[in-house]
Formats: structure tokens, C-alpha cells, sequence
């Protein structure tokens, strides 16, 4: 006689992160490029000018980032979340109450601090406490989740401010999240899988260490980690992907400037939304079959094809649809292959610091690239010299990646990988 096998919790932690993860993405971060053109005209100020909110809000995550590991790997999970959507979704509500380009930069600041917890750390750090085997697919199904919200989320956003205004579709969508996602919390989520008496999604209890009353944690502590070399490379390769993701958005001025019209540009940028869903799904699977390293190799060469077509083929529709499927999945490896690299790099003895830390690439990039490109576009009016500098890029960032796991294999034979019950 079989007995039938219950849903591992963890199942249920990855539809709450999904929920919490991706409306703090889609519904709000993704939403803010919609609001720039007409609050800019309604307050009389220049899209610069108001845009500069987005700067201070990546400014403030750069400094946030390790302070929100530390809090994260301290506190329970749940009421740090619930924190965190009130910062990050009350800030976007109250910004339809202001009057003054003042309140977008001052409401940054909380808008940033919350959007640590919910777009950054939330995903990586709750799936590497519950997910000790298939982390990879559950990394790539929040990810590709994270999108499709996305994709219904935009043609709300824009409905609303046409219908309503820009003022009341902030303040509606911003209350919105916070119903959704704090029942979500409560419900689906929990700090780690000792609070419901289990052992992590992989592990079979009776042969852990959860028998004893502990949860064994492994890996390199943040002080030896990040003295590292493969640290430092970690850092680096979320510096790189973030980078060449950072371009899609000139991707349609790229377009329009080869001879292609708007419409022509607006359809072909939804290839590139197949690629991030397609992508998630296909990394997560690579990434526990294939392990990391592979799975990042894999990625940087998937980006250097997409590039190349769209560089070396632009008079083709065709290909430049599949080079923007293909960049599409460049997009989505920060979100799964990113993950997956510090897991496997440094293991999970104190991953949430360690990730947060190297994550400062990321929040960098997000500063520098995305005006770069604007400028090199700007002074030489062409993209192409920033094209051929991202496939110089995504070439570096192979050598990083081997790079990086060849000085782990260094790190544990000096004795630096250590398991400790917590």
C-alpha cells in the first residue's frame, strides 16, 4: 500500500514569494516609467529633474543592501517583509498626494529601504532556506512569475492613470499591493522550515539534523568570504549582467534609429519578455542539473549570440526578434543565476550577508550603465560602440564565473567551508 506524499511547505513559500516578489517588482518598479511623462507635465518640471528620484532611490539601495542582509539573516522573515511593503508600496501611494518634485526625492528613500527586502533579498535568501534541492527551478519559477505579473500589470497601470489620473492610480496601486502582499506573508510564508517543524525541500527529516532540535547550516562565513577572491568576482559578474541588462531599455531607441517605427519597436520589445520568462524557466532547470558554473557560461554565451544578432543582422526582423528572445535571457539571469552563484560559491552558512554584499555590483551598475549608454549614444550617435563593449563584457564575464570557482575549490581546501548547527 502507498501512501500519498503531502506538499513539501516549501511549495507554499514559493507562491508567496512569487505574490510578494513579484507585485513589489511589477506592480510598483516596473509600473514608475509609466507616471514620468505626465506627472513631469502636471508639476511643470523636467523628466531630468524628476527622474533623479530613481537615482537616489539606487543610491540608497547601494548603501542599504548589506545593512538589509545582516537584518534579514537576524530578525523573522514575515515581519520584516511586512515592514518592507509598507515602506516600499506606502511610499508609492503617498506619491500621489505631492505637490512638489521634493516629495518624489524624499519619498525615494523609503521607497528604496523596502524595495531591498522585496525586490532584492526576499527571493534569493527565503528560497536558500527552504530549498535545499531544485533551488534552481524554484529561483527560475518566482523570476518567470515575476514577469508575467509584469506583463499584466503595465496595461493596468496605464489604464488607470488614462482613466483616473496619475495621482489616484499611485495611491491605488500602492494600497493594493500592501492588501495583497501582507495576507500573503502571513499566510504563505515562514522564516525557515524549522517554524513548521520540517526540514528544508530535499533533505529527508529523519536523516537531518532537525531530529536534534537544529537546522545544520554550511558553507563559508562572510568575514573569509568576503576577503575573497571569488567574492570580489561574484561581485563583478551581478556588476556585468545587470550592466548589459541595463540596455534594453535604449533598445528601442537603438530601433528607431536603424529606420524601424515605434510600433515596430513596442511589438519587438515583447520578444524580449518571452526571452526573461523562457530564460527563468530554462536556468532554473540548468542550474540543478547542470550546476551554476555551467549554467552561467551558458547564459553569457546566450547573451553574446543575442547581441550579435542584433548588431550584425539589424535589417532582419527575424533576427532581430530572436536577438531580443536571446537577451531576454540575460535579463533573467540576475534573478536566477546570480542566486545560484553565491549558493554554490559560499553555501548557506551566512548567504544572506554575503549576497547582499555582492549585490552592491548590481545596485552600481544600476547607476552607471543605464545614463552611460544614454551618453555614448548622445556624443557618437550611434549605439554600436556600446553594443561591442557588452560582448567584451559578457566574454569577461565568462572568465569571471571560472574564475570565481576556481579560487573556491582554494577557499574549502584551506579549511574555510565550515558546518555549524543554528
Amino acid at each position: 500500500m502507498t501512501t500519498k506524499k503531502k506538499l513539501h511547505f516549501a511549495w507554499l513559500v514559493l507562491i508567496g514569494l512569487c505574490i510578494t516578489v513579484g507585485l513589489g517588482k511589477a506592480g510598483l518598479n516596473n509600473t514608475a516609467g509609466l507616471f514620468i511623462s505626465p506627472v513631469a507635465h502636471d508639476l511643470g518640471v523636467g523628466v531630468g529633474n524628476l527622474t533623479l528620484y530613481l537615482s537616489i532611490s539606487a543610491i540608497i539601495t547601494m548603501i542599504f543592501l548589506p545593512i538589509g542582509g545582516r537584518i534579514l539573516g537576524k530578525y523573522d522573515a514575515r515581519i520584516v517583509l511586512i515592514v518592507a511593503i509598507l515602506l516600499q508600496a506606502g511610499a508609492y501611494a503617498l506619491f500621489g498626494f505631492m505637490n512638489s518634485v521634493w516629495g518624489w526625492y524624499v519619498l525615494a528613500i523609503p521607497l528604496a529601504v523596502g524595495g531591498v527586502f522585496i525586490t532584492v533579498l526576499a527571493g534569493p535568501v527565503m528560497v536558500e532556506r527552504w530549498f535545499k534541492k531544485r533551488n534552481g527551478m524554484a529561483l527560475g519559477i518566482m523570476t518567470a512569475v515575476g514577469g508575467l505579473l509584469g506583463v499584466l500589470a503595465q496595461p493596468v497601470a496605464g489604464n488607470l492613470i488614462a482613466n483616473l489620473g496619475w495621482r489616484h492610480s499611485y495611491t491605488i496601486l500602492g494600497v493594493a499591493v500592501i492588501i495583497i502582499v501582507i495576507p500573503t506573508i502571513l499566510f504563505l510564508i515562514r522564516n525557515n522550515p524549522k517554524d513548521k517543524g520540517l526540514a528544508p525541500y530535499g533533505i529527508d527529516a529523519a536523516q537531518s539534523d532537525e531530529k536534534h532540535g537544529m537546522d545544520l547550516m554550511q558553507g563559508i562565513a562572510f568575514k573569509d568570504a568576503s576577503k575573497s577572491a571569488a567574492f570580489i568576482l561574484l561581485a563583478l559578474f551581478l556588476f556585468i549582467v545587470t550592466s548589459v541588462a541595463s540596455f534594453a531599455i535604449h533598445i528601442p531607441t537603438y530601433l528607431v534609429n536603424l529606420g524601424y517605427d515605434v510600433k515596430f519597436a513596442g511589438n519587438a520589445m515583447a520578444a524580449l519578455s518571452v526571452g526573461v520568462f523562457v530564460g527563468s524557466l530554462t536556468f532554473g532547470y540548468l542550474t540543478d542539473r547542470s550546476g551554476a558554473k555551467m549554467t552561467a557560461v551558458i547564459a553569457m554565451i546566450i547573451g553574446f549570440i543575442g547581441v550579435s544578432l542584433l548588431l550584425l543582422f539589424a535589417s532582419s526582423t527575424a533576427m532581430i526578434i530572436t536577438g531580443l528572445i536571446l537577451f531576454g535571457f540575460v535579463s533573467t539571469s540576475i534573478g536566477t543565476v546570480g542566486p545560484a552563484m553565491t549558493s554554490a560559491l559560499f553555501g548557506s552558512l551566512e548567504y544572506s550577508q554575503i549576497f547582499s554584499t555582492a549585490s552592491l555590483g548590481l545596485a552600481v551598475a544600476s547607476i552607471i550603465a543605464l545614463p552611460a549608454y544614454g551618453y555614448v549614444f548622445d556624443f557618437l550617435g550611434s549605439y554600436i560602440p556600446a553594443m561591442i563593449t557588452i560582448l567584451v563584457l559578457l566574454v569577461l564575464n565568462i572568465f569571471f564565473v571560472l574564475l570565481a570557482f576556481a579560487n573556491k575549490e582554494k577557499l574549502v581546501k584551506s579549511g574555510k567551508w565550515q558546518q555549524q548547527s543554528k
